[in-house]
């Protein structure tokens, strides 16, 4: 499912307008932007967290060359799937 189809389907269920969902969902991501720049943690309770965590620096290898290489460390982002979204995944059959 891409955004468009997101979008139609949050409308369509709650019925309000597709524009109306788009700003939502656009209000939503720099909300999240700016919260994991600041180093927040965001949590929807039941579906997901999100939070800046610390990479730290490694020796990896060139996979071409077989090469030791130096990565940096790094700030990333971890995502956190809440236990609603967990207990949809788990009565998926394999």
């Amino acid at each position: 499912m891409n955004k468009a189809e997101l979008v139609s389907a949050i409308a369509k269920r709650a019925d309000v307008p597709s524009s109306t969902v788009d700003a939502v969902l656009s209000g939503l991501q720099e909300e999240l932007v700016e919260a994991i720049t600041r180093g927040e943690k965001v949590a929807v309770s039941g579906l997901i967290t999100v939070e800046r965590t610390q990479r730290s620096a490694r020796t990896g290898r060139n996979p071409q060359t077989g090469e030791s290489i130096e990565i940096p460390a790094a700030n990333t982002v971890k995502v956190t799937a809440g236990s609603n979204l967990k207990k949809a995944a788990s009565n998926v059959p394999v």
